[in-house]
């Protein structure tokens, strides 16, 4: 332990210095006319030692918390229950599509992670961004503020345009399949039809199934038309009212192959429907360390030299009296 006024605690001295001058103070003699007052009072010499001792420890922890004690940094390890996740998420200029105003899918997509993020505690989680390429972002970890960083700097347009359904859930794999546990999932969420990348989605199905991996596939998109771009120019994006297109076939046939389950987003509320059934996975012990930083105890110190004092108070007002 260490302290942030250190010099403070040289006032420790006067507490001994006060302690000697009160051990060879000469305390006036008493006249008695009943003798049986100093034979009640000889049974409890210890008694008038009591308010001292209380005060002396009201004053010293006084000091101490003036001093500022603060505990060192430190780490311990807590076993917990948790999943493997990567979320992969869907970041091609179609995903800008305004048809959840006033949000587009990118941004609803990402609050939707974020929030189940936060409610997480011992599942270990990685990202995935997926366009025409695909890009680990965080690798699976229990950092979730840095995931959360992560997820909310998702920009549309940092890879190359397109949707490569079939890379972004092989990479997606390739972060959870060293993972240890019964239960590893990947949160697909894509507004398209697989037409980029070099790996074909159904042999990434089927190289999750070998894993043992659940794939959880997201529609993002309402249906029937929606506002979305088709160009880009020095104003920004062009959009035109097009009709929505999801390959609904083929990522129900990935989920269905891994164990997982497809689900169509048109609102916000059906990725809530989904984050309740991954709750509900079987779940493997996890050793996560947990870092402890430097803080200042201060408060409880001062609770504590508060009720002693206030314990002297009470003991001289009640049982130990002085005499004058």
């Amino acid at each position: 332990m260490t302290f942030a006024r250190p010099w403070l605690l040289l006032l420790l001295l006067g507490m001994v210095w006060w302690w000697w001058r009160g051990r060879h103070r000469k305390e006036p003699s008493v006249p008695f006319g009943d003798f049986q007052i100093p034979v009640r009072v000889a049974r409890r010499r210890w008694l008038p030692i009591v308010p001292p001792l209380l005060r002396t420890a009201s004053v010293v922890a006084l000091i101490i918390a003036a001093a500022g004690p603060i505990t060192e940094s430190g780490q311990r390890t807590i076993r917990r229950n948790g999943i493997g996740i990567v979320i992969a998420i869907d970041v091609s200029s179609s995903m800008l599509a305004e048809d959840f105003a006033p949000s587009n899918r990118i941004e609803v997509a990402k609050r939707q992670a974020i929030s189940f993020i936060r409610g997480r505690e011992a599942d270990r989680i990685g990202l995935v961004a997926f366009a025409g390429e695909a890009l680990t972002q965080v690798p699976v970890t229990l950092d979730y503020p840095v995931l959360e960083r992560s997820v909310s700097n998702l920009r549309v347009g940092v890879l190359e345009d397109g949707t490569a359904i079939g890379s972004g859930l092989a990479t997606a794999i390739n972060r959870l399949r060293r993972i240890p546990g019964a239960s590893r999932v990947v949160l697909l969420l894509t507004d398209g039809e697989n037409n980029r990348g070099a790996v074909d989605p159904r042999t990434a199905a089927a190289a999750a199934k070998a894993f043992g991996i659940k794939v959880y596939t997201v529609g993002v998109g309402t249906e029937g038309e929606a506002r979305i771009p088709t160009g880009r120019g020095l104003s920004g994006y062009r959009y035109e009212v097009l009709p929505v297109r999801i390959d609904e076939v083929l990522l129900t046939e990935i989920a269905t192959e891994t164990g997982g389950r497809y689900f169509r987003a048109k609102d916000s509320q059906a990725l809530s429907r989904i984050f309740q059934q991954i709750d509900a996975l079987e779940r493997t012990p996890v050793d996560a360390i947990v870092f402890a930083p430097p803080e200042e105890r201060t408060r409880a110190l001062l609770l504590v030299a508060f009720a002693i004092l206030g314990l002297e108070l009470v003991l001289n007002a009640t049982v130990v009296v002085r005499v004058p």
